[in-house]
């Protein structure tokens, strides 16, 4: 869809969800949940339950500020992932989640569940995202999740191959920095 009509569309969307339309909300948020579930899913490093959580608040979210949705300003996608974002930030920055380590990591530790490992090590991939840059973090997330090659993600965006695949490279190695365990 282009631009416009989609902007054109998301006003009249957006119009019919504040007067009361239960129809139009049904259409957009059919329309939107699995891109947005799958992008937090993406964000919390697989954790389902997590997934769950930050998408039942995103969407209360965005039904208390639909007025502050602007369709001229950006998609009604786009505007649901930040808000998922500024809530996984938001999760992350608390500190019984913020300052964990692993357990495995401890010499002491007793053998771990590898269910429990794997948990572990999605809140890692997890914070890891919530600490990137939001265009490192959407590089990523448009070559990995998205699955598009870095010439449509530069077409897209409006640069040349070469600084999308300079920013990726910049992108990896910030996550590979994020990721790893405090020592």
């Amino acid at each position: 869809m282009k631009s416009e009509e989609r902007v054109w569309r998301e006003a009249g969307l957006r119009r019919a969800v504040l007067a009361g339309d239960e129809r139009a909300w049904r259409a957009w948020y059919d329309e939107a949940f699995q891109g947005l579930f799958n992008y937090v899913h993406w964000r919390c490093g697989g954790l389902r339950d997590l997934t769950d959580e930050i998408v039942q608040e995103t969407w209360l979210t965005a039904v208390r500020r639909m007025r502050s949705f602007d369709p001229w300003h950006g998609s009604f996608k786009n505007w649901l992932r930040g808000i998922a974002a500024n809530l996984l930030r938001n999760y992350w920055r608390q500190p019984h989640h913020a300052n964990g380590r692993l357990l495995a990591n401890h010499p002491m530790a007793p053998p771990l569940d590898s269910a429990i490992v794997q948990r572990e090590q999605a809140q890692r991939i997890a914070q890891a995202l919530a600490r990137l840059p939001e265009r490192q973090e959407e590089v990523l997330r448009a070559k990995y999740l998205d699955g598009r090659s870095v010439a449509e993600i530069a077409e897209e965006w409006g640069e040349t191959p070469k600084a999308v695949e300079s920013l990726l490279t910049r992108a990896r190695q910030a996550f590979r920095e994020a990721y790893q365990p405090d020592e």
